[in-house]
């Protein structure tokens, strides 16, 4: 864990690799840390980092749960406790994919169970909606016409037309949200879901 004074590093840092979690040592300060926070927001390399507050007993009155933080912790730390949520936070913004597994950011599809979480919430789909979303996720950074789609997903076999992939997919964004805001439509060509 490398530690930075923020108000210099946010200026001078190139920012090539930047840090998997940004934790905030605000003890009463509260006020300081949200403003080094919409600094840390405001720079296009770490925009996306997770964020952890650590305020004292005494601070804590000073948390708004409106505040953009993506969890906090007390000080004086456990070292288990800050662990356990620096790797949370890992988790949830992290992106992997296995034999059994796929996950983006906030999105778990668990292909062996057959199963989607978003946040740790279950969601219902159906098997073309599964089928289609696990394929889009497994083959990421490619655009797929909505015939490759149609061959691949649903078979030689399937007698619909090429709009079944628009209604699949409109369904998809409907059910999902803001966890599959990666899946693009690329005019004229179909559809994609964007590479990390």
């Amino acid at each position: 864990m490398e530690s930075l004074d923020l108000w210099g590093a946010l200026g001078a840092g190139d920012w090539r690799d930047p840090p998997a979690v940004v934790l905030f040592e605000a003890l009463d300060e509260v006020g300081a840390a949200r403003t080094a926070l919409s600094w840390v927001r405001a720079t296009p390399a770490l925009a996306q980092v997770p964020c952890l507050l650590a305020t004292s007993v005494a601070g804590l009155g000073r948390v708004d749960p409106r505040d953009a933080f993506d969890d906090f912790v007390l000080f004086p730390y456990l070292p288990a406790e800050l662990y356990i949520r620096i790797r949370r936070l890992e988790w949830r913004a992290g992106e992997f994919s296995s034999e059994e597994r796929i996950k983006m950011g906030e999105l778990t599809i668990d292909l062996a169970a057959h199963e989607v979480e978003v946040s740790g919430r279950g969601v219902t789909l159906t098997q073309q909606e599964f089928a289609l979303l696990a394929f889009l996720c497994d083959h990421r950074g490619r655009v797929w016409s909505r015939e490759q789609l149609l061959r691949r997903v649903w078979g030689v076999d399937h007698y619909g037309g090429s709009r079944t992939v628009d209604v699949h997919i409109r369904r998809l964004r409907k059910k999902l949200g803001a966890a599959v805001e990666g899946l693009e439509t690329v005019r004229g060509l179909g559809y994609k879901m964007r590479a990390p």
